[in-house]
């Protein structure tokens, strides 16, 4: 539900949390590296090299006065410094082109309030995935879109994954799309884990929190 805290969590991977903000942790391990034992600026460092983050509403995430190539093209050249000119240009097309978006050169070229909701979604995942991250996090990523759309979207989001073998963090309140979707469910209550299980077996849930949720779906 919102308020557990799902978001915040997404957040605190990838060290994005308010200085006021506290968490706490038994351990916390990513690509070998204990990221408890590391300070915030490394944090940052391994996280933004390894790991992506998708929001909601891409109207919120991609800046409204560039153009998709320019920001694809920013993102693209902090993985790789030496991708410039024709070659940067063609990346960007090609990794438009994978999400399933028609006429990518042209796209490539607009402005984010000339995007709809779901195009503004493909271009984030290309942006995200393309640059190769060892785990995507997808927080309520088709929220915002109608059911259609959102479908659309989550099949080229899986397929990417795929493409790339990237870990997924799928950040959702909707238990019926968490099941068909991932493999794993964490479900969280007050800021905490209060339960986990393969998503076929959710079903089955014993907390009261999670078998409340499932009976209001």
């Amino acid at each position: 539900e919102s308020g557990s805290g799902k978001s915040l969590t997404g957040r605190a991977l990838l060290g994005l949390l308010p200085d006021a903000a506290q968490w706490s942790a038994r351990t916390m391990r990513f690509a070998g590296h204990d990221l408890l034992a590391m300070s915030l600026r490394e944090r940052r460092r391994l996280c933004g090299s390894q790991m992506g983050m998708i929001l909601q509403d891409p109207k919120y995430s991609l800046n409204p006065v560039m153009t998709v190539a320019k920001q694809m093209g920013e993102a693209f050249r902090l993985h790789e410094p030496g991708l410039r000119g024709r070659a940067l240009r063609e990346r960007i097309v090609e990794a438009l082109a994978a999400v399933q978006i028609r006429d990518p050169a042209r796209v490539a070229d607009a402005y984010p309030h000339e995007l709809s909701g779901g195009m503004g979604q493909r271009v984030m995942i290309a942006m995200m995935v393309s640059t190769g991250p060892r785990l995507l996090i997808a927080d309520e990523p088709t929220s915002a879109l109608d059911v259609a759309v959102s479908m659309q979207v989550l099949a080229v989001l899986d397929a990417m994954i795929a493409r790339h073998n990237t870990g997924l963090m799928f950040i959702s309140h909707d238990l019926p799309l968490v099941t068909s979707f991932c493999d794993r469910v964490a479900v969280m209550y007050a800021g905490r884990v209060v339960e986990t299980c393969a998503a076929r077996d959710l079903r089955h849930a014993t907390h009261p929190y999670t078998r409340g949720l499932l009976a209001a779906n």
